[in-house]
């Protein structure tokens, strides 16, 4: 049933394209239907009247009305074109025509004659640009048809029967060729118009600057030539030069105005191109080629990162897709900086080829096109760079949560518009042996496993909780309503948040171990959860997050799932974490670190033998603090433990140096940590304080513990043997509490062994402990090095001692520890109540 309808639909389309209707607006085709059927009508009417003439014209009917056809052809083909927005206007030497066929032709016959010379005319120049268009050609000849018949009324009113040559019939000629002007003006105005090739305004302004001047010429060459056939008809070949140098220079003048208009137009429309995106850019290029070139179509394509992009305008009242597209086209590359940014094709209106300037403006117009699009595409990526960044500052780029500093400033600001006393919570998780994961599966499927557990964790947030990740595999759970989870009123008293905190905790870690399958892989992880809460106004979200962390390190550490924040793991942590910059400072001062110093005398006379530099920080706010207190600190800190030992050479050395000065000839001991013994710059260290001491090293004695002294490490062994090189007595600590205590005394040679404490309290009771005692004092009779007994409390104590020839002691029950400046004169006291014939054992004496 609807196959008659397309039939008829194809039929109508063919007679329209046929035509050369095609792609024109329905006032147009309106418009050439009436131009045309009124112009025919006039002609044959014109036919009808009498072809009575006065006597005075120069030719016959016959031969007027057929110099009236060739005059019509002849102006038309002499016509000069210009560009009028999308359009063309022709500016043609009909007024002139007019004016020599109303002399030699009766008038009547003039509007026929005018539209056979114009149909001649344009059907020869459609043949020669191939452009056959039977619609526009009735158009433009009715138009002058009909131009001509108000002409030869207008004229035949004015001039009557008066004489050729009189001044009545030269002023309606020249009435009639303004008719002609007016009428052919309004036609081409109107349609231009109605086509919107251009504004009406715009058309009446540009056409007249060009129409008028050849309206003058028209009439002088028309009124001469008039002048000329009447009174001497061979002057008419002199005409031919005037009308070649006129018409030359008529085209010069539109050619001139034409290419200043362009270049304006080419001005302002790349002055004006927006600085804003790429569509905004392309669609005002679209529109300024339209208006520049006067263009039946544009196409820009645009070549970027993300491909190739096509924009594309037809000029207003032009369907393309029907009538196709007329004219040449021309195809420009546009580039920058040698980078392709696109192509730029112009359909121009004119069916000739285009002329260099043509093609130059166009490259032209390309290069600030390009420019444009360069520069809107610069900032589309400035854009999406600020953008990018502005979304990393507030959340993770792997999983999309917010980041930590998002968390604190946020979870900050929502603390402060709550309650005071309202409870929150804060939950801390990461994921265990998570390094694993990254080096079984790669960094790659370990990032997916993030991204999954992120999934999870936002899956069990509720509407107004903040997730977050604040580490490489660490998560947050910021939880702002745990008060509401309890169903009490703000204004009565609080319940602890900790059981609801605990119970989401749980729920976490039950979420995130279910199995997740990545890249293939099926697996599953798990989670330790720290937590934190408390009410809003007691801490800022940095410091719940810091006791989340603490909870969950002790987690991690009891290889326990959820822990909760305990106050006692913060006070331990926080002094821990002062202390190092306390001892920073103890260590810039002069009265903070401290020797107390416990002579070491023989168990027979009690004279020295020798003195034990015992450490001690006297802190400005805890009291005096015992090594086991802050040397722990010292070690974990390479640069602090450096600086710490300086001291305590310093200070044993220039105690040493005062009893030495005062004749009490006898060593200073300085207990040496693992960490130096593993430093091969410790001997130079030790070196370099004796040398500011001006002390020799056997004034120094180190003492080492057993562990140490048997380590593995071959630079132990290096350092211990660079300072035996260098005269600095050894002395093995605690002797008989390591693993290995035999063999000790092989593999790192000594000049001193001290009993511990422990078997010298037991000896008088337990005869394993005495047997410890009597075979280390016989081990160092044997090895030839001093052995003493630490601890020592007890006359009974020392008696045994004495049975056992152990030759040396240390312990309250000779002298307590002291400061260095009592030091002296205990020691002066000592030497000087011992026998006279007793020494003090030395190394190099012992027996």
């Amino acid at each position: 049933m609807s196959a008659p309808p397309v039939a008829e639909a194809r039929v109508r389309r063919s007679w329209i394209d046929a035509a050369g209707l095609a792609g024109r607006s329905r006032g147009v085709r309106a418009l050439t239907a009436a131009v045309a059927g009124s112009a025919l009508l006039l002609a044959v009417l014109g036919v009808l009247l009498p072809a009575d003439r006065p006597a005075d014209r120069p030719l016959t009917p016959v031969a007027g009305v057929a110099l009236a056809v060739a005059l019509a052809a002849a102006g038309q083909l002499a016509r000069l074109r210009f560009r009028l927005g999308r359009g063309f206007v022709s500016v043609s030497w009909g007024e002139a025509a007019f004016i020599i066929g109303f002399v030699v032709a009766p008038p009547g016959w003039l509007p026929a004659a005018t539209l056979l010379g114009a149909l001649a005319a344009w059907a020869l120049l459609s043949w020669w640009d191939a452009r056959r268009n039977v619609a526009e050609m009735a158009h433009l000849a009715a138009s002058l048809s009909l131009g001509t018949a108000g002409a030869a009324l207008v004229a035949t009113l004015v001039a009557g029967d008066a004489p050729v040559l009189g001044t009545t019939t030269s002023v309606g000629l020249v009435a009639g060729a303004l008719t002609y002007q007016v009428i052919t003006f309004g036609l081409a105005t109107l349609t231009l118009t109605l086509h919107r090739d251009a504004p009406a305004g715009q058309i009446l302004v540009r056409a007249s600057y060009a129409k008028v001047p050849m309206f003058v010429g028209n009439v002088a060459v028309g009124l001469g030539a008039v002048h000329v056939m009447v009174g001497g008809p061979l002057w008419l070949l002199a005409f031919a030069p005037g009308l070649w140098l006129l018409q030359r220079t008529y085209r010069f003048h539109l050619r001139a105005e034409e290419e200043r208009r362009m270049w304006e137009a080419f001005s302002a429309a790349t002055a004006t191109l927006p600085a804003g995106t790429e569509a905004e850019v392309v669609r005002a290029g679209l529109g300024a080629a339209l208006d520049v070139f006067g263009a039946r179509r544009v196409e820009i394509e645009v070549r970027g990162r993300d491909g190739e992009r096509r924009y594309a305008v037809d000029s207003p009242g032009q369907d393309n897709a029907v009538a196709g597209l007329p004219g040449p086209a021309i195809t420009r590359s546009m580039a920058v900086a040698g980078d392709t940014v696109g192509e730029l094709t112009v359909w121009l209106s004119d069916p000739t080829l285009p002329v260099p300037r043509d093609e130059a403006a166009i490259s032209a117009f390309g290069d600030a096109l390009a420019g444009a699009l360069h520069d809107a595409a610069t900032r589309t990526r400035v854009a999406e760079l600020e953008e990018r960044i502005a979304r990393d500052l507030t959340e993770d780029r792997l999983t999309g949560l917010l980041n930590r500093t998002t968390l604190l400033t946020e979870g900050d600001r929502r603390l402060r518009s709550f309650d005071r006393r309202r409870p929150v919570a804060l939950l801390l998780l990461d994921i265990n042996d998570f390094r694993e994961v990254n080096g079984t599966l790669g960094h790659r499927h370990g990032d997916e496993v993030l991204r999954t557990v992120a999934e999870r964790l936002t899956e069990l947030a509720r509407a107004d909780e903040l997730v977050a990740r604040t580490g490489d595999d660490e998560f947050a759970l910021f939880i702002p309503t745990v008060a509401t989870l309890t169903d009490t009123d703000l204004e009565a008293p609080q319940p602890s948040p900790i059981p609801i905190a605990l119970r989401r905790a749980r729920e976490l870690v039950e979420h995130l171990i279910r199995p997740m399958e990545v890249s293939g892989v099926r697996l599953a992880v798990e989670v330790a959860v720290g937590v934190a809460a408390g009410p809003a106004g007691r801490a800022d979200l940095g410091e719940l997050v810091r006791r989340a962390s603490l909870a969950l390190h002790t987690a991690k550490r009891q290889q326990v799932s959820v822990s909760v924040f305990d106050a006692g793991q913060d006070a331990v942590t926080t002094d821990g974490l002062a202390l190092l910059a306390e001892l920073q400072d103890a260590l810039a001062a002069d009265d903070q670190i401290l020797l107390n110093l416990q002579p070491a005398v023989d168990l027979v006379t009690a004279a020295p033998t020798g003195v034990e530099a015992l450490v001690r920080w006297k802190h400005p706010r805890r009291g005096q603090l015992s090594p086991t207190e802050f040397i722990p600190a010292v070690e974990h800190s390479a640069e602090l433990h450096t600086a710490f030992t300086a001291r305590v050479l310093d200070l044993a050395l220039q105690a040493a140096g005062s009893w030495h000065a005062a004749g009490v000839d006898v060593p200073v001991s300085v207990n040496v940590s693992a960490r130096s013994l593993l430093d091969p710059g410790f001997p130079a260290q030790v070196n370099e304080a004796l040398r500011r001491h001006r002390a020799p090293a056997s004034r120094l004695v180190l003492e080492i513990t057993e562990s140490v002294a048997v380590s593995e490490e071959r630079i132990v062994d290096e350092v211990l043997a660079e300072l035996r090189d260098n005269g600095i007595q050894l002395s093995l600590d605690d002797f008989g509490t390591g693993y290995s205590s035999l063999s000790i005394v092989t593999r790192a040679p000594v000049d001193e062994i001290k009993i511990d404490r422990s078997f010298v309290d037991d000896m008088i009771e337990s005869t394993a402990a005495e047997a410890v005692v009597r075979g280390a004092v016989e081990l160092g009779a044997r090895l030839g090095v001093r052995v003493v007994a630490e601890g020592v409390e007890t006359t009974e104590q020392r008696a045994a001692l004495i049975a056992l020839n152990c030759p040396s002691a240390q312990g309250y029950h000779f002298c307590k520890p002291m400061p260095a400046d009592r030091i002296v004169s205990a020691l002066t006291q000592l030497a000087e109540a011992a026998p006279a014939n007793i020494r003090p054992l030395r190394a190099d004496d012992a027996v």
